[in-house]
């Protein structure tokens, strides 16, 4: 299995997409891993909801686009997106470059905040990814 970055401190979706809870509260930001933007390759184009728009848990909430293929985005957890890295729109390379920093997708509100115990720790991912990777 290669070396993929899997921070500790987030938790993750089959759909390899990482959360971070701001502090104590309701606001999560999101993006997707490392290991998804290394098996995409190349990222070209990202599409976002606009802020203000819901989100539900499963379902589609935006596309990435790569040299290799375009991919669905699916919300980790439902609730409102509350900014979207528009820094991506001029640079989506950034989610290459720095997919758990400068490459984050979207900030939400989420309307239930114990769906986060529903998320994979960095354990059950890294064995995930060691599943698929091999």
């Amino acid at each position: 299995m290669a070396d993929y970055l899997i921070p500790d401190e987030l938790v993750y979706t089959a759909e390899d997409e990482w959360v971070r809870r701001d502090g104590d509260t309701d606001e999560v930001v999101i993006g997707v891993t490392d290991f998804a933007q290394n098996q995409l390759g190349d990222i070209v184009f990202v599409e976002f909801p606009d802020a203000g728009a819901s989100t539900e848990s499963g379902a589609a909430f935006g596309t990435i686009e790569s040299v290799k293929a375009v991919s669905d985005l699916f919300a980790p957890l439902s609730g409102e997106v509350l900014a979207i890295n528009e820094a991506l729109e001029d640079a989506p390379e950034l989610v290459n470059e720095a997919c758990y920093g400068d490459g984050w997708l979207i900030k939400l509100r989420v309307s239930d905040i114990a769906e986060i115990d529903g998320l994979m720790d960095a354990a059950a991912y890294r064995a995930s990814v060691a599943e698929r990777d091999s």
